[in-house]
């Protein structure tokens, strides 16, 4: 019999949806908590391998026995291979995503061997398997990004208002990495790359769907909120002694709140790699919707238009996207969006029906 973790999981939160979705309709506070539950569930299940690594690093930093036949950093190299076997193995993670996370995988690492022959960091315990002064453990610690990215953009069915050409988002991409080792002989651009992030992504917004109505949240806004989390993350890698900054060989502190900037960079690089398997699309509201138009023509998806692409999805998917439709056939769900007042027609030429475009 096939593992497949995937689909008991989603069985799983089928009935838990069965089960409180009743409580949740009883008001709105009740349902913007109830969406709020999956907002969170959803985003820890993206951070399952990122969490696991942590989990190890923080576990070995306490509990790790003295005089143990293999060193620390060599046993977390092992276990973040069998993790990612096992994410494949249960179909939680699929093979495109693990193929991105690979060569980002290879790209940090690459970085890290360059950074630590410069003193920028240090990894302080000895192990057996690294590359210079680089474990192989550290670029796992990249692909967790690349594996979070990859897989909340299919959880929340990310869709894009106002993206930029993909060309210039990797010429970005491309430039913030170069000047990772390129500001060592050279003036330090990075000032300047914010500045072409936020020409590039400030009009863009990204539309995702926790739960039945699609929400949506500059892009940029989104980015730095990951960068935040992982300069948190990073903190605690230091304090477990993953690796040390040259400010914290007398003791650990704080990791500087100036690190953010450098994650947000290197996350460019990881959203464009990941774009290689999920393109960004933007939401089919804006040949289907009839409110907002000024608003669309600034980029901006309107709310009405958010909302009825989000009463397509429910018809389209059922109660909770991605998950089954309880108690009601696919027909019936149909004639009740029909005769909803806030419905429009289908385009001239293209047959009336429920659900948004592919």
């Amino acid at each position: 019999m096939t593992l497949n973790l995937n689909a008991w999981c989603k069985a799983r939160v089928a009935d838990m949806d069965a089960a409180v979705r009743p409580w949740a309709q009883r008001s709105r506070l009740n349902g913007w908590a109830y969406e709020f539950l999956l907002f969170g569930l959803k985003q820890a299940w993206a951070c399952l391998f990122a969490a696991v690594m942590l989990g190890l690093i923080l576990a070995t930093h306490l509990w790790w026995p003295r005089g143990a036949p293999i060193a620390r950093y060599d046993f977390l190299v092992v276990a973040a291979v069998a993790t990612q076997i096992l994410l494949l193995a249960l179909k939680l993670e699929r093979w495109e995503e693990a193929l991105v996370i690979l060569v980002y995988h290879v790209v940090g690492t690459l970085m890290e061997v360059f950074k630590t022959a410069h003193g920028s960091w240090i990894y302080p315990e000895p192990s057996l398997l690294r590359i210079g002064g680089v474990p192989l453990f550290s670029g796992f610690m990249y692909g967790c990004i690349g594996s979070y990215i990859a897989r909340i953009w299919r959880l929340l069915d990310f869709r894009f208002v106002r993206h930029p050409p993909m060309w210039t988002a990797w010429a970005l991409a491309v430039a913030a990495y170069i000047n990772f080792f390129s500001h060592h002989y050279l003036p330090d651009i990075r000032l300047a790359l914010f500045g072409v992030s936020a020409l590039l992504f400030g009009r863009t917004w990204v539309v995702f769907t926790p739960d039945r109505t699609p929400r949506r949240m500059p892009l940029a806004v989104g980015l730095i909120l990951v960068a935040l989390f992982i300069w948190m993350a990073e903190n605690l890698g230091t304090f477990a002694a993953a690796w040390t900054y040259p400010a914290q060989h007398a003791g650990w502190r704080m990791v500087p709140l100036s690190k953010m900037g450098a994650w947000y960079l290197l996350i460019l690089l990881s959203y464009v790699l990941v774009t290689l398997i999920h393109r960004p699309s933007p939401p089919p509201i804006a040949q289907r919707t009839g409110g907002g138009v000024a608003e669309r023509r600034r980029g901006r998806p309107s709310s009405q238009g958010v909302r009825r692409w989000g009463l397509q999805q429910r018809a389209k998917n059922g109660d909770m996207i991605g998950f089954p439709w309880r108690g009601r056939s696919a027909l019936q769900s149909r004639r009740k969006l029909r005769s909803c007042p806030h419905f429009w027609p289908a385009p001239e030429g293209e047959a009336s029906g429920v659900g948004a475009p592919e």
